[in-house]
């Protein structure tokens, strides 16, 4: 890890808390027309759809599509098979736009972060928007050195030219970089191209009261903590 110069950010999931940012805004629009649901329920299939449509795009044709819209077609499939078409437009644009654009980042991210760019490079490395990393960086005073986004690289995680295309924006080799998420399937890819890796456990992305959902990896990990904040302290005092 002495040779690791920059920290390569996972953000949905690993910074930003989207189960709690979705959930409200669909209890909301619902208590709005008094419609009852499984909010909880509601929010994570619309995180497992549009991930899901995220994942490899730009593999066989250029994308025809953002997280952003992506969001919102998702919704909007969702809305009709659950028989939510009283949701109007206000109601789609606050859960698919306003929600993900403030999703409040987890405790520990902005101390820790900042305690790791003392050092470091530190990107936000993800399939998300340019401009929702920008709103959420903004609405939890988070400070990134870089926005690396595949929405500009053309092709996205957990597709290998995503990995070596953000290494190559940093002007570093990918040994000379961390990936840092909480996901397996996105550290493996990462691994897989020669980055270092750094596995933070966010056990409550998915709600509290949630079964753990996510894809089996390995944990052969550089790095496996529960915070940023051990994480900060997970790496040489000094970057190389």
């Amino acid at each position: 890890m002495d040779q690791v110069k920059a920290l390569t950010f996972d953000t949905g999931g690993t910074l930003l808390d989207w189960h709690s940012g979705f959930r409200d805004a669909l209890a909301a629009a619902g208590k709005r027309h008094g419609i009852t649901r499984d909010w909880p329920k509601v929010a994570n299939e619309l995180r497992r759809r549009s991930l899901t449509a995220m994942i490899n795009l730009g593999e066989k044709e250029p994308p025809a599509y953002n997280f952003d819209q992506c969001h919102r077609f998702s919704l909007d499939a969702i809305l009709k098979e659950e028989g939510l078409e009283a949701f109007d437009e206000a109601d789609r644009h606050a859960i698919a736009w306003t929600a993900p654009h403030n999703f409040a980042s987890w405790p520990d991210c902005r101390e820790g972060l900042a305690a790791i760019r003392e050092r470091y490079i530190v990107a936000s490395f993800t399939i998300l928007s340019y401009r929702l990393i920008i709103d959420t960086a903004r609405a939890n005073n988070l400070n990134w050195d870089a926005v690396l986004s595949c929405e500009g690289f053309g092709v996205y995680k957990v597709l290998p030219e995503a990995y070596l295309k953000a290494a190559q924006a940093l002007q570093l080799e990918p040994h000379e970089c961390c990936m840092v998420a909480c996901h397996p399937f996105d550290l493996d890819a990462a691994r897989a191209v020669g980055f270092r890796t750094a596995l933070v456990r966010r056990p409550a992305e998915w709600g509290a009261d949630a079964p753990q959902v996510g894809e089996v990896g390995s944990e052969d990990y550089d790095i496996v903590v529960d915070d940023f904040l051990a994480l900060s302290q997970s790496f040489p005092l000094a970057a190389q």
